[in-house]
């Protein structure tokens, strides 16, 4: 494996170069104070540079930034939850503060990628002239902030979106009308088509080109106006089985078969995000975190991760989220991960798996025979990163999340203990920088990681070159 032959490779480099959970209520703001006028946004990001311990790096426009990838991705996500307690009522100073000593313990550990997320119901943790300000953001933009700091510390900063997912009745309700979403949602004829309630929850239909068309919009916007490294999306596609949600499209479309037309409708999203990000800049990923079992995605939410992980032009990276203990009975651990592996046939696709702490010390109620396996098998994260590591036909792991890794509720003695062990094997297995792929077709199988290891310090951020 990579990892291991790399190893030595790597030191000499740097040697020489020196799932979520739900929130109760969602009612956003008419629009965020710093929005209100996008000039005086611009200039007040530029004179945003709080001292923070070490000198800033010079301020580079998003269009002569370099981007920074890694090679081997050790990957940690940071849910809007994680925002809550660091970003409601606090200054720019005291935001930075919090996030600033997050990411630390996160590079300490070794990660060397973080994926923030920055839309989850259809709400920016940014400055967006087409999606209304989270509850949480007050009268400065975060982003700034947070990939300041995070590039400071050399990580690859993601911008995590969920693509679909909007707010419950109250948050709809109260958004204005300069918004697309809040025009549909009061127009009787978008109501019901454009976008669906399913629970309590709204959510776009992709099976309308005006709906495909807002969402890269808001990937441009992004990518436009910020130093991010790429783009992830999670794995909110389709909310549910039932027909009556895209109905009217279904019938429009005079398709033949309910799955294939929305597997087609998500296909032709992802394909218009990934040409969007690409528009901006080629060494941009974009990355997609879907479910972890390939009957999940097929049958419950419409994701067609077999032809993202074979064909080029969907997506540079698949995350799946192979939450799964080594005795789960529907799902074993090492089972899945040799699936997906074989799934992820592209050799410009790479493949990193997803692991979580969120079920350290819990019962897993859909394991079946395995459920208790959380509870009594205290090692199961350093278990799972290293047969990942080790697996030829991966590239890196991610973990999920901050919180539960870093501030766990419970256990966390022993989740400490797991921090240190991982940090270990992680910082023993430093990656290379990322080198953009070539293309391939649906028939080219992914080559050994052996084979296609390369070093390349051309895509390295400022950082790594004026600090």
């Amino acid at each position: 494996m990579t990892h291991k032959i790399t190893r030595f490779l790597t030191l000499f480099l740097l040697v020489s170069l020196g799932g979520c959970t739900v929130q109760s209520e969602h009612h956003v703001p008419e629009n965020a104070a710093f929005c209100d006028d996008l000039t005086k946004h611009v200039q007040q990001v530029q004179q945003l540079h709080v001292a923070s311990g070490t000198t800033p790096y010079p301020t580079k426009t998003p269009d002569t930034a370099a981007v920074c990838n890694y090679q081997t991705t050790y990957g940690m996500w940071f849910p809007y939850l994680d925002y809550a307690d660091t970003l409601t009522g606090k200054t720019p100073e005291q935001f930075r503060e919090s996030m600033h000593q997050r990411f630390q313990q996160a590079a300490d550990m070794g990660i060397n990628t973080v994926y923030l997320h920055l839309r989850a119901f259809g709400d920016a943790y940014y400055c967006s002239q087409l999606f209304p300000p989270a509850a949480a953001v007050g009268d400065f933009d975060p982003l700034p902030i947070l990939l300041e700091e995070a590039h400071r510390l050399h990580l690859s900063v993601h911008g995590w979106i969920n693509p679909l997912r909007l707010q419950n009745d109250a948050g709809m309700g109260a958004l204005s009308d300069r918004y697309q979403i809040g025009q549909w949602y009061r127009d009787s004829q978008k109501n019901g088509t454009y976008l669906c309630k399913v629970g309590d929850y709204w959510w776009l239909n992709p099976a309308y080109p005006e709906v495909r068309q807002l969402i890269a919009d808001g990937v441009a916007e992004i990518v436009q106006q910020y130093e991010v490294d790429g783009i992830h999306l999670d794995d909110y596609f389709y909310p549910t089985t039932e027909t009556a949600f895209d109905a009217a499209a279904f019938a429009d479309a005079k398709a033949d078969n309910l799955n294939q037309f929305r597997l087609s409708q998500v296909n032709e999203m992802i394909q218009q995000i990934y040409s969007t990000v690409k528009a901006k800049s080629p060494e941009l990923l974009l990355s997609i975190s879907p479910q972890g079992t390939m009957d999940g995605n097929y049958t419950k939410q419409y994701a067609d991760v077999r032809r993202w992980g074979s064909e080029a032009g969907y997506c540079d990276v698949l995350i799946p989220q192979v939450y799964f203990g080594f005795e789960n009975e529907a799902a074993p651990f090492s089972e899945t991960v040799t699936e997906w592996v074989q799934t992820v046939t592209c050799d410009s696709v790479s493949l990193v798996i997803g692991i979580g702490t969120h079920k350290y010390g819990k019962v897993d109620q859909w394991a079946g025979s395995g459920s208790m396996e959380w509870t009594t098998q205290w090692d199961l994260p350093v278990r799972q990163a290293t047969q990942v590591l080790e697996t030829d036909g991966t590239d890196g792991l991610a973990v999920y999340d901050y919180a539960t890794t870093f501030l766990p509720e419970s256990n966390a003695e022993r989740m400490a203990q797991q921090v240190e062990q991982l940090g270990a094997l992680l910082r023993g297995c430093l990656p290379i920088p990322y080198k953009r792929k070539q293309q391939c077709p649906a028939s080219e199988k992914k080559q050994s990681n052996v084979l296609g290891m390369s070093i390349s310090t051309s895509v390295l951020r400022r950082s790594d070159t004026e600090a």
